[in-house]
């Protein structure tokens, strides 16, 4: 299973929608926040992929939740934007959360800083910034022998 992550795309859905184009084949996105209205074209744009999402700070008036929990492929993906966390200042709280809810891989934005770590089982992620001249994004992969992932940045 292929699953493309953004985050933080703030109005600007353009590296969004060349990804989503050039990885027609994936079998699902995941927007962790800030730009409802982006991946909302996305959505209209692409409706052959499963989406899913979860509002950051600046998505006022979303209904989108703040956090979910889901099962793709025999993955546990916790995700959130991460602002509920104070993932700017520690990653102690959001790694608590997903380890509590027995998750395989923690997704979050909000720091506009692409990460991608391993930590006792834990597969912790951040895409960065969907938008700007650096804009990045991830690909996770969910395979028989484990979960993969690789931060891609604007060329």
């Amino acid at each position: 299973m292929k699953i493309l992550v953004f985050s933080d795309s703030h109005g600007h859905p353009d590296f969004m929608q060349e990804m989503i184009g050039r990885n027609r084949r994936a079998d699902a996105v995941i927007f962790l926040g800030d730009g409802q209205r982006d991946i909302e074209l996305m959505k209209s744009l692409f409706p052959g992929i499963a989406f899913y999402t979860v509002r950051g700070n600046c998505d006022f008036g979303s209904d989108a939740p703040v956090r979910e929990i889901i099962n793709l492929d025999g993955a546990r993906i916790f995700f959130t934007h991460g602002h509920y966390y104070n993932v700017k200042s520690t990653l102690y709280n959001i790694v608590c959360a997903a380890r509590e809810a027995k998750a395989d891989l923690v997704l979050f934005g909000h720091t506009h800083q692409a990460l991608s770590d391993y930590e006792d089982g834990l597969h912790i992620l951040n895409p960065g910034s969907a938008s700007g001249y650096d804009a990045s994004c991830a690909v996770v992969d969910i395979l028989p022998q484990g979960i993969l992932t690789n931060i891609i940045h604007r060329k």
